[in-house]
């Protein structure tokens, strides 16, 4: 049977992956892949991995090349990379974590890419991106498309860049079947409570204060994590090689105005929102034009953002027991 490797399939956006797509694709046999951080949740996939044969994990730290290398095998014509750290502020206080998992972790795995490529069977690697390597907009700027110029204002973003460019040599130069995808914010089940909305809700439930950047103006396009998903999926099976798809969900939003639906579905009070020191180089605004994705992919967001927020918040009012289960 063919063989994909999926890395950090135990975070956010990996864990959703595994359970909306990779249990479905039965044709494959996909070595689910997690270095198990703070952030990586085994227990959030591991009845997934019980129960479908087609499904293996292994416990890797992406930036160890020679267990990378271990992967290879004959069968072997994919590889999709969620593995990433991701947190911005935690960039800002240790930025070598990120250099070591975002560019190196990327080049390791794209080495072993290459094994395949190579053996000159067919083969595709798909990086998953963020769109703060765009930098940052002004209220007034368009959307980001493809075509804008990479500049990222973080540690995070900068080694997110970094590793996105070095797919991007891996094509020009090695002419590796890669492509890349970039989105907007995230959110839904299984999220972190270190991002904002889990965050928010989190300490909502418990009454405890909600801390705002700044003045909570800085402004985010969001897409549910289903969206997300089914789009990583398009360009993986219908993208050219080579290109890059933003992914949005038409939802546009300031921070502020996120906090106080939150407390609104939950019947919480605003005196809870406490205004912190801003972030440093905290990007004001990003928006995602995802009309490219449209056009070749045939992909759409379809959650709308109003709806995905309260199925969010059910979700995790319905779901304590998870987040208490964390490493927080």
């Amino acid at each position: 049977m063919k063989s994909i490797i999926v890395t950090g399939c135990a975070g956010f956006i990996g864990s959703n992956f595994l359970k909306k797509i990779l249990v479905h694709e039965q044709n494959y046999h996909f070595f689910i892949i997690d270095n198990l951080t703070y952030a990586g949740h085994f227990p959030t996939i591991e009845q997934e991995i019980a129960k479908y044969s087609h499904l293996e994990f292994k416990k890797i730290d992406i930036a160890d090349n020679s267990k990378v290398q271990e992967l290879y095998s004959e069968d072997l014509v994919g590889i999709i990379n969620f593995a990433a750290e991701s947190h911005v502020d935690n960039s800002i206080h240790n930025p070598s974590i990120f250099v070591q998992t975002n560019v190196n972790g990327t080049l390791n795995l794209l080495n072993l890419a290459m094994r395949a490529h190579n053996a000159g069977r067919k083969f595709r690697y798909l990086q998953v991106s963020t769109d703060e390597v765009y930098g940052t907009l002004s209220e007034s700027d368009p959307a980001f498309t493809e075509d804008n110029p990479i500049q990222p204002n973080s540690p995070y973003s900068a080694s997110k860049a970094s590793g996105d460019l070095l797919v991007r040599s891996y094509v020009e130069t090695f002419k590796l079947d890669a492509i890349t995808t970039r989105c907007s914010n995230n959110y839904g089940a299984y999220q972190f409570p270190e991002k904002l909305i889990p965050l928010i809700i989190k300490n909502a439930v418990a009454d405890k204060k909600l801390p705002v950047y700044g003045d909570g103006r800085n402004i985010r396009d969001w897409i549910h994590v289903d969206d997300h998903c089914a789009g990583i999926w398009a360009a993986f099976t219908k993208g050219q090689s080579g290109e890059v798809y933003n992914f949005g969900g038409q939802a546009e939003m300031r921070n502020i105005d996120i906090v106080k639906l939150i407390l609104k579905h939950l019947n919480k009070s605003e005196d809870l929102i406490e205004f912190v020191e801003d972030r440093k180089g905290h990007d004001w605004r990003y928006a995602i034009d995802f009309s490219k994705a449209k056009k070749e992919l045939d992909w759409t967001p379809t959650m709308s953002f109003e709806q995905g927020l309260k199925d969010t918040i059910t979700w995790y009012l319905n779901n304590q027991d998870w987040v208490k289960s964390l490493r927080i």
